[in-house]
């Protein structure tokens, strides 16, 4: 009985100690501009808009490629492309398109990819580019292929649902709070110097801070080289209003739809702090807190400042409402499957000991490249944490063809993503699409690694081929034989 006690608390303590740093540090800036930017799609983009670029009877050639463009242009993780997904998902937006976008977006964005080439080397980045866009736009065709029946369901529903709005229209007004809130999205996540950077500071006397940081250093650690992020005395700040959002949102938003009341104003200010104070640099000192205004504080706050304008003068109350009401649906459907993904994904991270893996991957074999899948799902890591992670296992002896793979599925099947897209699409879609990621990101790094142990590219290359023919060529039977059952 005392040795269950002693192997459980741990794992417990890891779950918790991993959710504290995950709503300290990628919840505000991240996932509230995105839940947003989810509910002004749903909201105020006509359905049209969305289906003439990415709906399932657009063009392969324009749907796929715009479906990849957008998701190249977003530095953000699977947590955070999950809410867009929906919005695009729900507007109309085809399956194949969605699940384009949906990969490639964490796995293949700018940032990360620039990132992985100086910190690991371009030859890596450059296969992580090539087979993410092509095993993207792969899964995507094998999806909508698979589900071509429920995909037509789904558009013919959303064409109803919307086709009011589809009437009206959407004006410019609409469209720039759009927009702004996708420039809100990338302030808050770009790495850039002149957004890092503090320009003004000033050193605020708080007895005691230094200590409330060590002492939060041993209750929930903080080492870079294993991915532990730890929380800081700004973070356990930010936890506390993230609550306090929650309780003012729940008055104020759950019955948006009989008018904006106070409680309304309150979450919406809330936010609006949470947003500003999470921007700061705030530092734990021996003689207080040095507080540092940053360039994205000032991003931050600026265009905060022209969204209130937008909110309140441009947007009628009927606009707004329904905003903030889609807003909160998609809060409500993804939030708590996300704090659920993150503590049981810290949990198993206690479990799960990295040497298991490096000794499993350090040669590029099947095996190898299954485990590197595997140490991507159930070892997450937040958008470009995974990158020093990887050089980390790479250091060890990880061969670069199973990091391949674990750099390819690792922003795509964190736990917490396969429970939220399940609840989108459901869970037959959800796991065939963790099937086909699973699949592709071991030959990605089979391909790429046997590139490295001196396969010439033009054997890979119609190795490839051949994969990908084979692959068309059943699906093309099994989607024959489906019609004449059905015409049968």
């Amino acid at each position: 009985m005392e040795w269950v006690g002693a192997s459980v608390f741990p794992v417990l303590y890891g779950g918790l100690g991993n959710l504290a740093a995950y709503l300290a540090a990628h919840v505000l800036l991240c996932l509230l501009p995105a839940f947003f930017i989810a509910g002004a799609m749903a909201a105020l983009i006509p359905q049209e808009s969305i289906t003439r670029f990415l709906g399932r009877n657009t063009h392969k050639s324009v749907s796929y490629p715009a479906a990849a463009a957008a998701g190249s242009l977003l530095a953000v993780c699977s947590c955070t492309i999950v809410p867009l997904f929906a919005g695009i998902f729900k507007k109309g937006a085809g399956i194949g398109p969605a699940i384009t976008f949906l990969f490639f977006a964490p796995a293949g964005n700018i940032l990360a990819l620039a990132y992985t080439g100086g910190i690991i080397g371009a030859d890596l980045a450059f296969a992580r580019l090539i087979l993410s866009l092509t095993f993207g736009i792969g899964i995507g065709l094998i999806m909508a292929l698979i589900f071509r029946a429920d995909d037509a369901a789904h558009d013919d529903a959303a064409s109803a649902l919307f086709a009011a709005q589809n009437a009206e229209g959407m004006h410019r007004s609409a469209l720039t709070f759009l927009a702004l809130w996708v420039v809100l999205l990338l302030v808050g996540t770009l790495k850039l110097d002149f957004l890092t950077a503090t320009h003004v500071q000033f050193d605020l006397p708080l007895a005691g801070a230094g200590t409330w940081q060590s002492t939060l250093d041993r209750l929930v650690p903080y080492d870079a080289s294993k991915g532990e992020e730890g929380v800081s005395v700004q973070g356990v700040a930010l936890i506390a209003l993230l609550v306090a959002i929650g309780i003012a949102s729940w008055h104020g938003l759950e019955n948006i739809q009989n008018g904006i009341t106070g409680w309304t104003k309150t979450s919406l200010a809330l936010i609006a702090t949470t947003l500003l104070f999470a921007a700061l640099a705030v530092l734990a000192t021996p003689e207080g807190l040095r507080i540092g205004f940053t360039g994205k504080f000032f991003g931050v706050a600026l265009t905060l400042g022209i969204l209130h304008f937008l909110a309140w003068n441009k947007l009628s109350e009927d606009e707004l409402r329904a905003w903030l009401w889609e807003s909160w649906r998609f809060v409500k459907q993804i939030f708590p499957l996300l704090v659920i993904g993150v503590f049981i994904v810290g949990m198993i991270r206690v479990m799960i000991r990295p040497e298991w893996i490096e000794s499993l991957a350090g040669t590029n074999s099947l095996l190898g490249n299954l485990a590197g899948v595997a140490f991507g799902v159930f070892m997450y890591f937040p958008t470009l944490v995974e990158v020093p992670i990887a050089k980390m296992f790479l250091d060890l002896g990880m061969h670069r063809g199973p990091l391949l793979a674990y750099l390819m599925s690792d922003p795509e099947l964190s736990l917490q993503s396969i429970l939220i897209i399940s609840a989108i699409i459901g869970k037959t879609k959800a796991w065939t699409y963790v099937g086909f990621v699973a699949l592709f990101s071991a030959i990605a790094g089979l391909t790429y690694g046997a590139w490295v142990d001196g396969t010439p590219l033009l054997v890979l290359a119609l190795f490839l081929t051949v994969f990908i023919f084979l692959l068309a060529a059943l699906l093309s039977a099994a989607y024959r034989r489906s019609n004449s059952l059905r015409g049968a």
